[in-house]
C-alpha cells in the first residue's frame, strides 16, 4: 500500500470515526444534495450549507495522514455579493452542466506531531460552518 492509499483510508477513518458523529450530536443531518466533485455523502444543518471532506487533496504527502481538506458547499446556481466572494468567504465551482456553484474550502489539521487535536479542529470546523451560514442567511430570501 502506498502513501497515498493508506492516508485516505486513515482520513476516512478519522472522518467517519469521530467528525461525522460529532456533527451528527451538533444536530447536523445527512445531507441529500450530491457535490459535484466528491462522491462521499455530505452533512448539513441546514438545506442552506452543506459540508463535505474531501479525502484526496493531499494524501501524497508525508503528512498527509494529519489533515483534510473540509468543503462548505453552497449548492444554488445563484449569483453572490461581491462581499462574499473570495478566499476567505466563497469561490465558484462550475459543472460540466454550465451551472455555478459556491464552496468554500479549509484545511482542518486534526493533528500536530504525536498530540492529536480533534476536539480543536471540531471547533474551528462548528465556528467556521455557523460564520458562512449567518453570511447567507440574507441570501435565503431569494432562493425560493
Amino acid at each position: 500500500m502506498n502513501i497515498n492509499e493508506a492516508n485516505k483510508i486513515f482520513r476516512k477513518s478519522i472522518i467517519k470515526g469521530f467528525f461525522e458523529p460529532q456533527l451528527v450530536n451538533l444536530d447536523f443531518k445527512k445531507s441529500l444534495i450530491k457535490h459535484p466533485l466528491i462522491t462521499d455523502d455530505g452533512l448539513m444543518q441546514s438545506d442552506l450549507l452543506h459540508v463535505f471532506f474531501d479525502v484526496d487533496t493531499g494524501s501524497d504527502y508525508p503528512d498527509g495522514d494529519e489533515w483534510f481538506i473540509v468543503e462548505m458547499f453552497f449548492p444554488y446556481d445563484v449569483k453572490l455579493p461581491d462581499n462574499l466572494k473570495g478566499v476567505d468567504y466563497f469561490t465558484t465551482i462550475s459543472t460540466d452542466e454550465g451551472k455555478t456553484y459556491w464552496h468554500h474550502r479549509e484545511l482542518v489539521r486534526y493533528k500536530y506531531g504525536k498530540s492529536k487535536k480533534l476536539d480543536a479542529a471540531l471547533e474551528f470546523l462548528e465556528s467556521k460552518y455557523k460564520e458562512l451560514h449567518e453570511l447567507l442567511g440574507p441570501i435565503q430570501k431569494d432562493l425560493k
